[in-house]
C-alpha cells in the first residue's frame, strides 16, 4: 500500500503533468485564437467570463471541498451532494437565462443576450461532475483527474480553433469553454468507481451545507476578485479595451495556474490527513509553500521580462497594449499561488468562515479601488489591483499564524529567497540582452539566459527544493 508521502509525490507529478499539458495546450491555441480573433471578440467573452468560471468552480469547490474535508465520506454524502448540485445548477441556469437582458443592458450591448444564454449552459454541465470530482480527489486519484483534464482541454481547444477559423468569432470562445466543461464531466464519470442512486437525503446536505456554501461563495468571490477588471473595464471603457485586458490577464493566469493547480489537487487532502499531527502538517505545508515560490516567481517574473516580445511574436502587434498590462499583472501573478497555499491551510483547518470573509473583504476593497481609480485609466487600475494582491498575502498569513503558528519569519524564509533570486536574475537578464534587436532572438535569448542563471543561483544557494525536484524527476525517468 502506498504511503501518504508516495501518494503526495504521485499526485504532484500527475497534477504537474495535467497542468503542464493544459497550459501548453492553452499556449498553442491561445496563440492561434489570438491571431484569428479580434480584441472585440475577446472583449465580448471578457464581459461574461466570470459566469463560465463560476460554472467550472462548481466542480472544484463548495460541496466538493466539503466532501474532501470529511475524514470518511459515505455513499449517502456523495449521492446527496450530486443531486443537490444538479438541482442548483439547473436553477442557476434558469435564473441567468432570464437575467441575460439585464446583463446586456449593463454593458449596453444587445449581442450579449444570446451569447450569455449559450455560455451559461456550463452551469448545467458542471453540476453533474461535483461528486465524481470529489471522489477522485479524496482518494488522491490525481492520474485519472489529469487524464480527464488533458483530454478535455485538447478536444475543446481544437474545436474552438476550428470555429474561429471558420469565422464564428466570439462564439468559438464560448463553445470552447462549454465543451471543456462537458467533456471534463463525462470523463470524470468514466474514471470514477462511484455511482449515484436515486435516493436523496437532506441530512448530509444539512451537515455539509454551512461549510460547502461558504466554500462555494468564497470561490465565486475569488473569481469575481480575479476578473473584476474584466467586468469594470467592459463597463467604463470599450469591448476593445476589455479584450486587451482579457488577453493580458489570460496569459498571466495560464502561468500562475500552472503552479497553483498542481498544488491544489493534493494540498487540501494531504493537509487534512495530517491534521492530528501538527508538526508533520506544518513541515509538509512549509515544503509546499517553498515549492510554489521556487516555481512561481521565476515563471511569472520571466513572463513579465519577455511580455512585449512574446505578445508581438505570438499574436501580432494588434495586441501590443496587452503586453504592457501583462508586465504589471505578472507581479501579482507571482504572489497569488503563495496566497492560495495559505488559504488552503485555512480551509484544511475547517475554517471556511475565515476563508469566506477574507475573500469577501478583498473583493470589496478591489471594487472600491477600481471604481475610485477608473477615471485615471486602465493602467492605474491594473497597478492598484497588483499592489492590493501582493499586500493581501500578509492577510492570509495572519490567519494561518493564528491557526497553526506559522510565523512571519517562516513565511519570509520560505518565500523571499526565491522572490529575490528571481528578481535579480530577471534584472540581470534584461540588461545583458539590451543590445539584441531581432525580437525572436531576444525572446529566445532572454528565456535561455534567465533559466540558466536561476538554476545556477539555486545551485550556489544549495536550495534543498531544487535537489528534491531533480531527484524526483530522475526517479520518474529511470522507472520502467
Amino acid at each position: 500500500m502506498e504511503t501518504l508521502k508516495e501518494k503526495t509525490a504521485k499526485g504532484l507529478f500527475w497534477g504537474g503533468m495535467n497542468n503542464g499539458v493544459q497550459q501548453v495546450t492553452g499556449l498553442v491555441f491561445g496563440i492561434i485564437l489570438g491571431r484569428l480573433l479580434s480584441p472585440y471578440d475577446y472583449g465580448m467573452m471578457a464581459m461574461i467570463s466570470i459566469f463560465s468560471l463560476i460554472a467550472s468552480e462548481l466542480q472544484s469547490s463548495g460541496f466538493k471541498s466539503a466532501l474532501v474535508n470529511m475524514q470518511h465520506p459515505q455513499h449517502e454524502d456523495y449521492n446527496s451532494a450530486l443531486w443537490f448540485n444538479v438541482m442548483m445548477g439547473g436553477a442557476i441556469y434558469l435564473i441567468l437565462f432570464f437575467a441575460a437582458p439585464l446583463i446586456a443592458d449593463y454593458y449596453d450591448n444587445a449581442d450579449l443576450v444570446p451569447l450569455s444564454r449559450y455560455a451559461f449552459l456550463g452551469f448545467v454541465f458542471a453540476s453533474w461532475g461535483v461528486a465524481q470530482s470529489a471522489y477522485l480527489t479524496k482518494n488522491l486519484r490525481i492520474k485519472e483527474i489529469a487524464q480527464t483534464g488533458m483530454t478535455a482541454v485538447i478536444v475543446s481547444s481544437v474545436a474552438g480553433a476550428l470555429m474561429a477559423w471558420q469565422g464564428f468569432g466570439y462564439w468559438s470562445l464560448a463553445t470552447q469553454t462549454n465543451l471543456f466543461i462537458l467533456i471534463n464531466t463525462v470523463l470524470l464519470w468514466y474514471h470514477s468507481d462511484w455511482r449515484p442512486t436515486l435516493q436523496f437525503s437532506w441530512r448530509p446536505i444539512k451537515r455539509m451545507l454551512p461549510f460547502g456554501v461558504r466554500m462555494l461563495m468564497s470561490a465565486i468571490l475569488q473569481h469575481i476578485n480575479g476578473n473584476i477588471l474584466n467586468i469594470l473595464i467592459g463597463r467604463y471603457f470599450t469591448a476593445h479595451s476589455a479584450g486587451n485586458y482579457y488577453q493580458a490577464n489570460q496569459w498571466n493566469q495560464k502561468c500562475y495556474l500552472l503552479v497553483q493547480n498542481m498544488m491544489a489537487q493534493v494540498a487540501q487532502p494531504v493537509l487534512v490527513a495530517l491534521d492530528e499531527e501538527r508538526d508533520r502538517q506544518l513541515a509538509a505545508f512549509r515544503k509546499m509553500v517553498r515549492l510554489v515560490a521556487f516555481l512561481a516567481f521565476p515563471l511569472l517574473f520571466g513572463l513579465g521580462l519577455v511580455a512585449e516580445e512574446f505578445i508581438t511574436i505570438a499574436i501580432t502587434e494588434k495586441w501590443a497594449e496587452s503586453a504592457h498590462l501583462l508586465r504589471i499583472l505578472c507581479v501579482a501573478g507571482a504572489v497569488i499561488p503563495v496566497s492560495t497555499m495559505l488559504s488552503n491551510m485555512v480551509v484544511s483547518k475547517g475554517r471556511s468562515d475565515i476563508y469566506l470573509w477574507v475573500t469577501l473583504a478583498l473583493g470589496i476593497m478591489q471594487i472600491a479601488l477600481m471604481v475610485l481609480l477608473h477615471q485615471w485609466g486602465i493602467h492605474t487600475m491594473v497597478i492598484a489591483y497588483t499592489v492590493l494582491h501582493v499586500s493581501w498575502l500578509l492577510v492570509w498569513w495572519f490567519f494561518v499564524k493564528r491557526l497553526m503558528g506559522y510565523t512571519l519569519l517562516m513565511l519570509a524564509a520560505d518565500v523571499l529567497p526565491f522572490a529575490l533570486a528571481a528578481l535579480a536574475v530577471m534584472t540581470a537578464t534584461h540588461f545583458a540582452t539590451l543590445t539584441i534587436t531581432p525580437l525572436w532572438l531576444l525572446l529566445l535569448t532572454r528565456v535561455a539566459v534567465a533559466a540558466v542563471l536561476y538554476y545556477i543561483v539555486m545551485r550556489l544557494a544549495h536550495a534543498v527544493i531544487l535537489n528534491e525536484c531533480v531527484q524526483f524527476i530522475k526517479s520518474k525517468i529511470k522507472r520502467p
